[in-house]
């Protein structure tokens, strides 16, 4: 959102523009408690959206970076195959990666791993040297910054509840036909505009059907719960280490990630949340489950992926069955040596037959208001690191829409 808006600023200095955030403070949530990776592009099927805007992303923001002074280390990532039944996908994903045009990929064997990362074992890698880590807080506090040097406004704690046309419209009142749209808070009161934008992350589909929209696909959060190394072991650990991803289950498996405070995050499983900002286990929202168990296609989801879930469970209840996960690749850690950390709730989109909606959806919504909304639905992983090519691309879906 934060991205999308300055560039919007940027591009059409003549128009004004406000940014409307239910907190009291930007990037509180899915921005706020996610890695800090700043994905190459290896994952995603060649020719897509993803691959495209991940790899033009990742060196967006290496050059934004560099040129706002916000600190970054391209420490590297290794994705490590500890097992032989691993050594075909670990292959075919390197394919993958070239076919992205992710730089300066290779495959590299143990006797190499060891001398990038001395407590690690693995038969065979990929070396992705263009991966990195970054604060995205301090990138989106950024970006707010440049759109507000742009002239626009940025309004905090309004939490939109309504948006409607203005009944001043219907008769033809000059405001009324200048700024048609209505959004009102839950405090009652309201910002009159031309033409909204949102960008609502694990609030999209409600945010949406205010204008119409059909309520799919439904957002169903996920938490993800890190262990963090202590202190004095971060040492075994220098840049990102991953695990070969198995194609059955959504999600890509417990990691070693650095963090720019000097701190490694282990991790993370994923588990429902019970509520869409619940970062804690105990945190729960009927409303947020009504919608997730009832209104999609959850349940299609976890029978298809009962052991997947099952196993994810247990390893949120017991440290020893994520510290088994993690010594495949570092031997060295003990139960000792990690503690519980934080955790972090991913928006993911689900369609009522149950699959994970893996790429951009966009909507209006119904009548004369649906003109003048763009809802930026769903915005996959990796997002935080695609976020520059992805405002330009919903900029120019803005302008297209709204003929700027």
């Amino acid at each position: 959102g934060l991205a999308s808006a300055r560039v919007l600023a940027l591009r059409h200095p003549a128009l004004s523009f406000g940014i409307l955030e239910k907190e009291k403070e930007l990037a509180s949530h899915q921005t706020g408690h996610n890695s800090g990776v700043i994905h190459s592009g290896i994952y995603y099927k060649p020719g897509t959206l993803k691959a495209k805007l991940c790899v033009q992303g990742a060196a967006l923001c290496y050059e934004y970076c560099d040129r706002k002074g916000i600190p970054y280390k391209q420490c590297g990532k290794l994705i490590v195959a500890a097992e032989q039944e691993e050594l075909p996908r670990l292959k075919a994903l390197y394919e993958r990666g070239l076919q992205n045009d992710v730089p300066g990929l290779r495959l590299i064997g143990s006797k190499e791993i060891q001398m990038k990362e001395p407590y690690c074992r693995g038969l065979l890698a990929i070396d992705s040297p263009y991966t990195g880590i970054v604060n995205y807080t301090q990138v989106s506090l950024s970006y707010a910054e440049d759109f507000q040097d742009a002239g626009g406004n940025v309004v905090t704690d309004f939490e939109v509840k309504h948006i409607e046309m203005v009944n001043e419209s219907a008769v033809g009142s000059i405001e009324g036909m200048k700024y048609p749209v209505v959004i009102r808070n839950s405090k009652g009161e309201e910002v009159r505009c031309r033409y909204v934008v949102t960008c609502a992350g694990l609030h999209s589909d409600r945010l949406s059907e205010l204008s119409g929209c059909s309520p799919e696909p439904r957002i169903v959060p996920f938490r993800g719960d890190y262990l963090l190394l202590k202190p004095e072991k971060c040492y075994l650990v220098k840049g990102n280490i991953y695990p070969v991803p198995d194609p059955r289950f959504p999600f890509l498996g417990v990691h070693f990630t650095p963090r720019m405070d000097g701190s490694v995050w282990l991790g993370p499983n994923a588990v429902l949340a019970f509520k869409r900002e619940g970062y804690r286990a105990y945190d729960f929202s009927f409303r947020d489950m009504v919608d997730a168990v009832i209104n999609s296609g959850l349940l299609k989801l976890v029978f298809r992926n009962f052991s997947y879930g099952m196993s994810e469970m247990y390893k949120a209840c017991f440290l020893s069955a994520q510290l088994k996960q993690l010594q495949r690749f570092i031997p060295e850690i003990t139960v000792s040596d990690i503690l519980r950390g934080p955790s972090g709730v991913r928006a993911q989109a689900l369609d009522s037959d149950g699959n994970l909606v893996d790429d951009f959806v966009f909507d209006g919504g119904v009548g004369a208001i649906g003109s003048r909304i763009l809802h930026v639905r769903n915005a996959p992983s990796p997002a935080a690191t695609s976020s520059l090519s992805i405002a330009e691309m919903i900029a120019d879906e803005v302008e297209q829409r709204f003929d700027l």
